[in-house]
């Protein structure tokens, strides 16, 4: 899979502009090999029965939780972009569904969800709180949660050479997190119940109403 991205009227950046997942860099490899291993750690702790997987971008991870979840309902939501339906069309299960919308205003019943996911996610959308009130609003029991942590992933954006020109900022991120700054905004919807820091990211699991 090649990394592309696509830029809407609104300027907001649809893809990866870099493909960690597919990377051949042993580097890349390495980091990517220690964040899944943190997010599969999460992911099986909250034992879902059926995910909302908000920004899903490729359908790369949720593809693989699809398959986790046997006959478990999951949707994967993301912008309207022609090079990610393509991608799409290559990850397909019967209890996987993907649908083309922003992360406001969701179109679903309050709790229809046993768990609502955003993986790399809240560092591109406008309103990040708004996102995360509609996923909790959503989702019956957990959010699981990722981000970049500054200024952390700039220092490693600019040791591999990559976007000099705006301090190491991938394109499309609006959102620059601390750790802090992350738990400090999921913690208002329950409690964080794992917070892990696989280099350079912060991940949470939150129950939802605790």
């Amino acid at each position: 899979m090649s990394a592309k991205v696509t830029v809407d009227a609104e300027g907001t950046v649809t893809g990866n502009t870099y493909d960690k997942y597919g990377s051949s860099n042993p580097v890349v490899r390495r980091l990517m090999t220690g964040f899944h291993a943190q997010l599969d750690e999460l992911w099986s702790l909250a034992a879902a029965t059926s995910v909302l997987d908000v920004g899903c971008g490729e359908g790369v991870l949720t593809y693989e939780w699809a398959e986790r979840l046997g006959d478990g309902r999951i949707v994967g939501i993301d912008l309207d972009d022609p090079l990610l339906h393509e991608q799409w069309k290559s990850r397909q299960r019967p209890n996987l569904e993907y649908l083309v919308m922003k992360a406001e205003n969701l179109p679903f019943t309050d709790g229809e969800f046993d768990m609502a996911t955003a993986i790399e996610v809240l560092e591109h959308v406008p309103d990040p709180a708004e996102t995360v009130a509609e996923m909790a609003r959503c989702a019956k029991r957990w959010l699981l949660v990722s981000v970049p942590r500054e200024p952390l992933w700039r220092a490693t954006n600019m040791a591999r050479g990559a976007y000099w020109r705006s301090l190491g900022n991938t394109p499309g991120h609006v959102n620059h997190w601390s750790s802090g700054a992350f738990h400090r905004l999921l913690s208002q919807h329950g409690e964080v119940v794992e917070l892990r820091k696989p280099f350079p990211w912060t991940m949470c699991l939150v129950r939802l109403g605790a």
